[in-house]
C-alpha cells in the first residue's frame, strides 16, 4: 500500500477509535491487509503529528492539529519526565521520538507566554516571552509533575 493510502487509513482510525498504543494501530492495519514495521508505523504517526492525550482517564492518539485548544500545562505534564528553565527559555525532557510531535500541538495552541518552540528526538526547547512567564510555566509544570509522582 502506498505512503499516502496508509497514512489516510491511520488517519481514519484515529479519528473513529480511542487507540492507545501503536500496537494497537499496528493490528487494526494488519485486520485491514496493511503491514508494516514498527519503525515505518513511527514514521508514519510522527508525520502525522499524532500525539496522546489523557481525558477523562483514558489516554489515546489524536491529531495534534485537531486538538481543541489544550491546556500546555496539563497537556505538557502528561508527557515529560523533566523540566529546566535559563532565564527566558524552557527545556522540557521526553521520551525519545516525542519532541517533535509535543513541539506542533504546543505551537498550534500556545500559551500566550510561549513565542516557540524547538524540537529534537527527546528534548524540546520553549522560548518564553520573559523570565516571568517562563517562571510561572516551570514551576506550574514541576507543581503537576509532583502530583501525577
Amino acid at each position: 500500500m502506498q505512503k499516502r493510502k496508509r497514512q489516510e487509513l491511520i488517519t481514519k482510525m484515529i479519528k473513529e477509535e480511542k487507540l492507545s498504543t501503536q500496537k494497537e494501530i499496528q493490528e487494526r492495519l494488519e485486520k485491514q491487509g496493511v503491514f508494516v514495521t514498527q519503525t515505518t508505523l513511527s514514521r508514519d504517526m510522527r508525520e502525522l503529528g499524532l500525539t496522546k492525550v489523557r481525558k477523562e482517564h483514558q489516554t489515546y492518539y489524536v491529531l495534534a492539529h485537531e486538538t481543541s485548544k489544550i491546556d500546555v500545562i496539563e497537556f505538557l505534564s502528561h508527557h515529560i519526565r523533566k523540566v529546566e528553565r535559563t532565564e527566558f527559555a524552557l527545556v522540557f525532557h521526553t521520551h525519545l521520538g516525542e519532541a517533535a510531535v509535543l513541539a506542533n500541538a504546543v505551537d498550534a495552541d500556545a500559551d500566550d507566554r510561549l513565542l516557540g518552540t524547538v524540537a529534537g528526538a527527546d528534548t524540546l526547547l520553549a522560548i518564553c516571552r520573559s523570565v516571568e512567564g517562563a517562571i510561572e510555566i516551570e514551576a506550574a509544570i514541576n507543581a503537576r509533575l509532583e502530583q501525577l509522582t
